[in-house]
């Protein structure tokens, strides 16, 4: 009645409230600004990568800093950084070398990023995973 004669339509918002709630809209242009706001929404949002890089226990000197690099370079994109240090042979007898080698890591990284899972031993090998502030 009322919408009609306006030339839009009655929208029932609320059926379950005594009395239900309606509102008088075009219903075309409410759908088309809902899409809208989701498409956009989705636009925005950030999907956030794992990059892996892969260490040894007994790492030189310049590959590790090249691995720093890296990370920071992974992190400052947003994207998470899996550490995974693989051992060989007698280096499991000796995994507390590839714990020191990710708690170096950790201080050179710590004003870029925060521990998101501690260093942990699966099999021959030890994995951390690093998230950006």
């Amino acid at each position: 009645m009322l919408a009609d004669e306006v030339g839009l339509d009655l929208i029932e918002i609320s059926p379950q409230a005594v009395p239900p709630v309606c509102k008088i809209m075009d219903y075309g242009k409410y759908k088309y600004e809902q899409q809208k706001k989701k498409n956009e929404a989705r636009k925005n949002q950030k999907v956030v990568n794992i990059k892996e890089l892969k260490l040894r226990p007994m790492i030189d000197v310049h590959d590790y800093e090249v691995k720093v690099k890296q990370a920071k370079k992974f992190l400052s994109q947003g994207d998470k950084v899996k550490f995974t240090i693989r051992f060989k042979g007698r280096e499991m007898s000796a995994n507390d070398m590839g714990q020191k080698v990710l708690s170096n890591l950790v201080d050179d990284l710590e004003n870029v990023c925060k521990v998101e899972s501690e260093p942990k031993l699966e099999g021959r090998q030890m994995m951390m995973v690093v998230a950006p502030l």
